[in-house]
Order: structure tokens, then sequence, then C-alpha cells
């Protein structure tokens, strides 16, 4: 009978069932929120429109609705990785938190290989 020896490449048993199990625990991350939630692979971005303060409320209540759900599935959000876009002409760039600390604000950020600034530029 041969011996054991370690692997040094290859794909990693399980790699589909784990991706499927994944998506099922995701799957509820939206679920109470008011504004927009997209997810892709290991991002979530949530979006809502601020013309007034009913706007900034929505976005912090699902920011607290997010952490909720992050703490019941023993996750946490990446703070370092949570900024805020704010876009628009007349935005008053509201702050916001997830938990306890403040997200910083950016001046532009990267979605899908695309940078992108508040005012839609995508110059960068």
């Amino acid at each position: 009978m041969p011996k054991w020896r370690p692997v040094m490449s290859g794909v990693p048993q399980g790699l589909v069932l784990g991706l499927a199990l994944f998506n099922i625990l995701v799957g509820d991350m939206d679920s109470g929120i008011e504004c927009t939630l997209s997810k892709f692979a290991d991002n979530t971005r949530l979006c809502g429109a601020v013309n007034m303060l009913e706007g900034r409320d929505a976005i912090q209540r699902d920011l607290d609705r997010l952490e909720r759900w992050a703490c019941m599935n023993r996750m946490k959000l990446n703070e370092v990785k949570c900024k805020v876009l704010h876009m628009g002409w007349c935005n008053p760039k509201h702050n916001y938190r997830p938990g306890r600390e403040w997200i910083e604000s950016s001046p532009g950020e990267k979605d899908l290989g695309v940078l992108i600034d508040g005012k839609l530029n995508m110059r960068w």
C-alpha cells in the first residue's frame, strides 16, 4: 500500500459544497432591509437616497440590521473595508456607523474594477 504524501497543489475538496453553503448562509442577509443591498462574492453594498432625514435614518437602520445579522451568524463586518461614498452635488454627507465605529468617507471607490467618485466621474 502506498504511503500518504502531502499535496502541494490542486483544488481543495468540498469547494463546491462550501460555496453553496455560504450562499445559503447569506441568503437571508437582506431580510428587512429598506435600502438597496447588493451582494457580490465577499462584498456587500448598501445604497440609499438621502434627500431628507428619513433617508439617512433608513441607511443607519439597515446598517444596524446588518450588524445584528453578522453577530447572529457569528461573523464580523470588516470595518476597515467599510466606506461611505457620498454621491451627488448637494449631498449633506451624513456620518454612519455599523456598531460603534464611524465609517470614514471616501472620495472614490472601485466597483468591479471601475473607479468612480461622488460625481459619477469614471476618469480615474
